[in-house]
């Protein structure tokens, strides 16, 4: 494992994805035989020649398995190494910095109030001492967790074992911002998505953030119950043809009118060549980029919309603002650092 730690005073913590693509895991039996089939030895190298995102799923389920257990490892070894350095048991750094400031139980009068809203056919003298242990534990777990912080923040904690990264190809895909951004975000997404559409401004917002330093492709991915959908991907192809494929995108995700009326409109509105824009439309000149797309999705694994590929880095779900920008500064740290080798 290529896993190391520094512990040391300092003012800050350090998490460095130092390698452009993990070495653990999965990856770490490429030469292994994997199967033979009538006797001719298959690795996995072998079977990512054929599929060279075979096993990009399975590494970021192991990455993020692996992360976790190296927390929980970072947060046990700062515990114990701040006993030792003053003189104490694990227990007792508990009781001193966190038992010794959990605040009194609430009054007779508060627990009645949240009483009041537990759904019990149990008296409130049965059931006090359980909302006194629960608010208890919930307290702990604050103070814990602030505290653990504290030591975290004041210690050098570096994590050397980089995320699975995938290649993806910007080929037919508009990419707004410079194309030698140090961050480039590729988001798989469907315009009839509610989820797509929540986050839009977020991505706005970071577009306009990170502006010089981010670029940003969309790659679409209707889906099978989003009707409209396959075609306001196209409508943003056919007016890609004209130069005008993020004035589309931007007018589309902005005013979520996905009907063929709509989107004939819009072509109107943004003074495209409507007669040249209508027959892509119809004919569905663009679909087999659309489709292209989806099925580079499927390949990587993607499941569903909005789905992120950070500099290779896949993220599922629909992470917010906070989580989006801690890793664009992430990968900025990352970008400087190798900058700075050559």
């Amino acid at each position: 494992m290529k896993t190391s730690y520094v512990i040391a005073g300092a003012f800050t913590l350090a998490l460095s994805l130092f390698s452009a693509e993990s070495n653990v895991g999965p990856r770490a039996g490429e030469s292994v035989v994997m199967l033979e089939i009538d006797g001719k030895k298959i690795t996995m190298a072998d079977i990512e020649r054929k599929n060279p995102t075979a096993f990009f799923q399975a590494r970021n389920s192991f990455h993020d398995a692996q992360k976790k257990v190296v927390e929980d490892f970072v947060e046990g070894y700062l515990m114990e190494d701040q006993a030792k350095k003053e003189g104490l048991t694990g227990e007792q750094l508990f009781d001193k910095y966190v038992k010794a400031k959990l605040p009194p139980d609430p009054s007779e009068e508060a627990l009645r109030v949240y009483f009041e809203g537990v759904d019990t056919k149990e008296p409130f003298e049965v059931i006090r001492p359980k909302i006194v242990d629960a608010l208890r534990s919930r307290r702990m777990s604050k103070l814990k967790a602030e505290y653990i912080k504290n030591v975290r923040d004041n210690a050098k904690v570096m994590f050397n074992v980089g995320p699975p990264r995938a290649n993806i190809s910007l080929k037919n895909t508009p990419v707004r911002g410079p194309l030698n951004a140090p961050i480039v975000m590729v988001e798989y997404a469907d315009y009839e998505c509610p989820y797509c559409q929540q986050i839009q401004p977020v991505l706005e917002k970071l577009e306009a953030e990170y502006k010089g330093k981010l670029a940003f492709a969309y790659k679409d991915m209707p889906l099978p119950m989003h009707a409209n959908a396959p075609k306001a991907a196209e409508a943003t192809h056919c007016a890609d043809a004209q130069g005008k494929y993020w004035e589309m995108h931007d007018h589309i995700s902005k005013t979520k009118q996905l009907d063929m009326a709509s989107l004939k409109d819009a072509a109107r509105i943004l003074k495209l060549d409507t007669a040249a824009y209508n027959k892509c439309l119809d004919s569905g000149e663009k679909a087999d980029i659309v489709k292209g797309m989806a099925a580079e999705a499927a390949a990587l694994g993607v499941q569903g919309t909005p789905t992120f590929v950070l500099n290779g880095r896949y993220f599922s779900g629909t992470p917010d603002y906070a989580q989006l920008k801690a890793v664009i500064d992430e990968e900025l740290v990352v970008a400087a650092q190798q900058t700075a080798k050559r």
